[in-house]
């Protein structure tokens, strides 16, 4: 485009200058040196807001699952319908039954009466002979009759019932109650006791005809799900959690808002963070991957099988490991708009790019009579406002549905940015320079970030 005039030159060195400075502006404010306390209070409140990002969501995971009885149950109760824990119910609960009942006596006791009777040779060696066939039938059936309900809708039912009262029991205990201590034990396990489960089982062998089944003993013994031998650390721990699980996210987000707020280069601070709070988020959720391998290799097989001690653990981590790989993904989004939104070379060229768009699709449906007239005006006067609306909106769905999820963020993501673009073409732009004069100031911005 040719200069014909110095005013026109003056003209447009004007809207560059006014450019520049609309750029310096959004950067941090107007031009001045960068100081070095605030860079450094910067890097602190980052780095802090970083590494308390991880404890912040294992906080948080301990005060809305293990402290809150209906999210523990929820957690835990799924596992009753598992294939692997069914079979090691059915295992656990036939090797408390045959230590409380001697079935090679009980046979041998009904032999002996038998023989007792005054039955012939012959018939006390084939008594013998079948004792032991008898023996071993006897404990067929209560398998039988243990693998019958442990298949049943009631065993779900005995498993939530036992979850739900074996939680409340833990919470009193950590919360220094004592008659809770006293109805857990002093080594702080929490488990599935499987006293009502084999008095259920009785009762069906005995309705069944298999009266000797009667004689098995009520049995005190549990399936251990979390064992800890330092109760009061425990309890010390719980408290801490309880209350650090409630503002510790929250400090979280104000280092990182406040490091990037402190910030000479603000934009570049935002990518930092957004890099740091995505790294420490992935190593979270590889150290949670990690200690899935570490509990097999640690919990002896005699203990718990490792099919279903990683259940257990998947059950329990899940949530969690979720949360961290939904924090990453959170934090990249974060550093993507940040990035679009700074004074980066190729960032601003994507912009212009964007609002040249936009002002074509705009021009083209105003020569076909459509316009958006005063409403547009309005927008466009009102356009960071709304756009900061927006940003707040999109904050407001993700901390309210905590803990995230993937999905969670995909969506919000997708409506914003599908807001952003609804208020761009709705605007209409006052006049004003040219667009030419604007994109030739862009162009020769340095890249201050």
């Amino acid at each position: 485009m040719s200069i014909d005039s110095a005013d026109e030159l003056r003209g447009r060195v004007a809207a560059l200058e006014a450019e520049n400075a609309a750029l310096r502006a959004a950067e941090g404010g107007p031009a001045r040196p960068p100081r070095r306390s605030r860079a450094v209070l910067a890097v602190v409140l980052i780095l802090l807001g970083v590494l308390l990002a991880p404890v912040s969501v294992v906080a948080g995971w301990a005060k809305w699952t293990l402290a809150d009885t209906e999210r523990f149950v929820a957690t835990y109760a799924p596992l009753a319908r598992s294939p692997e824990v069914k079979a090691y119910v059915v295992d656990q609960t036939m090797s408390v039954v045959e230590e409380q009942v001697d079935f090679d006596g009980l046979t041998q006791q009904l032999v002996d009466g038998l023989i007792s009777l005054g039955a012939g040779p012959r018939a006390t060696a084939a008594l013998r002979t079948l004792q032991g066939s008898l023996a071993d039938g006897l404990r067929s059936q209560v398998r039988d009759g243990v693998t019958r309900f442990v298949s049943s809708e009631q065993f779900v039912g005995v498993w939530t019932e036992s979850l739900t009262l074996g939680h409340r029991q833990l919470v009193a205990t950590l919360r220094n109650d004592p008659d809770a201590l006293a109805a857990i034990g002093a080594d702080g396990t929490l488990g599935v006791p499987l006293g009502p489960i084999v008095e259920r089982v009785k009762a069906q062998l005995v309705e069944r005809g298999i009266t000797i089944a009667g004689r098995i003993p009520p049995v005190d013994r549990e399936i251990v799900l979390v064992r800890s031998d330092a109760l009061p650390l425990v309890q010390v721990a719980y408290a801490t959690t309880i209350t650090v699980g409630t503002w510790l996210p929250w400090v979280v987000l104000g280092l990182l808002i406040g490091g990037v707020a402190v910030a000479n280069r603000r934009y570049r601070a935002l990518l930092w963070a957004a890099g740091g709070l995505a790294l420490a988020m992935a190593v979270l959720a590889l150290v949670i991957a990690a200690g899935r391998i570490a509990l097999v290799a640690l919990v002896p097989a005699t203990v718990l099988p490792g099919s279903v001690s990683t259940l257990f653990y998947d059950a329990v981590t899940s949530t969690m490991q979720a949360t961290a790989v939904a924090a990453v993904v959170l934090a990249i989004a974060v550093g993507l708009v940040g990035w679009l939104a700074g004074p980066f070379r190729t960032s601003t060229r994507l912009r212009t790019l964007y609002r040249d768009g936009a002002d074509r699709l705009r021009l083209a449906a105003a020569e076909r009579g459509v316009t958006t007239g005063r409403p547009g005006q309005w927008v466009h006067r009102r356009r960071r406002l709304l756009l900061a609306l927006i940003a707040v909106v999109a904050g407001v769905v993700i901390v309210a549905n905590m803990p995230v999820s993937v999905a969670l963020i995909g969506w919000t993501a997708f409506w914003s940015a599908l807001a952003v673009i609804v208020v761009t073409l709705v605007e209409r732009p006052d006049p004003g320079p040219s667009a030419s004069v604007a994109a030739g100031a862009t162009a020769v911005v340095d890249d201050s970030a």
